[in-house]
């Protein structure tokens, strides 16, 4: 069993419950959201070990979504999901801040491998080093 709290933003209801299924029968903590100005707030209140985002949501799409996170400093991993599968849409996404990219359809088993990938990983720490140019200053401990 995993373990972790997981956004999931995808504006299909059928296809978020279904993910957040499965996510929930491997151990992780869902928060599902159909817009992506909701998915936004709800990342701006909560931290998550990972965000699973549709790329073409109302609201806000998953693209300007997570440039918006990133722009907040959210290190969060994010897996996008889409049906827009051509290379160019993927490499504006992982461009945009994603890990990892699924087009649809996608088989549950794989995105479940992809999580599991990205939540193993340790999380980001963040440095009290102050960087110009090739100085960098570290404070004593």
């Amino acid at each position: 069993m995993a373990g972790g709290v997981i956004l999931v933003a995808e504006d299909d209801a059928l296809l978020r419950a279904f993910i957040e299924d499965g996510l929930k029968q491997q151990g992780y903590v869902c928060y599902g959201v159909g817009d992506g100005r909701e998915a936004f707030e709800l990342a701006c209140t909560r931290e998550f070990d990972l965000m699973i985002l549709d790329r073409d949501m109302p609201g806000m799409n998953g693209v300007d979504l997570l440039r918006a996170l990133r722009r907040r400093s959210d290190s969060a991993p994010v897996i996008f999901l889409s049906a827009l599968g051509a290379v160019r849409d993927r490499i504006d996404g992982l461009d945009a801040g994603a890990d990892d990219y699924l087009a649809k359809p996608f088989a549950m088993p794989e995105l479940l491998a992809r999580v599991r990938a990205l939540t193993r990983r340790p999380p980001l720490q963040a440095s009290d080093a102050l960087v110009a140019g090739n100085i960098r200053l570290e404070p004593a401990l």
